[in-house]
């Protein structure tokens, strides 16, 4: 049989051959970048980011179960720091204490009895400050997204309606009167549409009454009778009194919402 060539009379240049890539299906070469970014988004979804906050929770106040920060109290600090690189590495710790749900009261009073009253209270508003930062940071970033539709409650409407609009003054009234949680209030806040700077500046000046009162109490421990430490003790429990009555005469304001 002739080939095109003898047929045509002349010369026929051949079809170059067709790569082995070419013949893959298109569908194929697509599949796995398809696959990456579906695993992509669901690694950064709403649900799977408030996993990854409630796994770091949990792994964190396992540690601190594990270590028992508050042998602080009874053995002191490492001998190998003092001053105020002792303060600041205090500070730190302080604030991943707080991330971890390690009452504040507990570490005010360790500062009070680890560095005096001055130095003691610098480092505690430093960790509280530091803390409370982290802790609005994680719940901003991994939390918000998927908590926030769940605001469906009278109550949760209420709390997160009062902290998006009047921050400031409500995280100060929080910090102020200790009838909420330090934690509750950082990842409360963290799930309403409140500013890092009223709620960082709030958390700073709202604190200083109550840490400075537990800070001169573990100061001045060792001495009970003393004036310094009665009248700390007066400062701890005059504002707990009056957050009671303030969120007594209140409860009817939050029912009726």
């Amino acid at each position: 049989m002739l080939d095109a060539t003898t047929r045509s009379g002349g010369t026929a240049t051949a079809a170059p051959p067709v790569p082995a890539t070419e013949l893959v299906p298109t569908e194929f070469t697509i599949a796995p970048r398809g696959l990456t970014a579906r695993c992509t988004r669901a690694l950064l979804s709403p649900w799977s980011r408030l996993s990854l906050l409630v796994t770091l929770l949990v792994s964190a106040g396992a540690t601190v179960l594990l270590f028992e920060p508050q042998k602080l109290l009874a053995d002191g600090w490492p001998p190998q720091l003092n001053g105020a690189a002792a303060s600041v590495v205090f500070a730190v710790a302080y604030g991943l204490c707080t991330v971890a749900f390690v009452p504040r009261p507990l570490l005010n009073l360790a500062a009070g009895a680890l560095f005096g009253s001055q130095l003691g209270l610098g480092a505690s508003l430093a960790g509280t400050v530091l803390g409370a930062g982290i802790a609005f940071g994680l719940g901003r970033i991994l939390g918000q997204d998927a908590l926030r539709p769940l605001l469906r409650g009278r109550w949760l409407k209420a709390a997160d309606g009062q902290l998006s609009r009047h921050g400031f003054r409500s995280m100060m009234a929080a910090r102020l009167f200790p009838g909420v949680p330090f934690w509750a209030a950082n990842y409360c806040a963290s799930v309403s549409r409140m500013g890092w700077f009223p709620f960082l500046l709030a958390t700073g000046l709202g604190s200083i009454p109550n840490t400075a009162a537990y800070v001169v109490a573990g100061a001045q421990a060792s001495t009970p009778t003393s004036p310094a430490f009665l009248i700390a003790m007066a400062f701890i429990a005059l504002p707990a009194l009056a957050g009671a009555i303030i969120a007594w005469r209140k409860r009817h304001h939050f029912r009726d919402r």
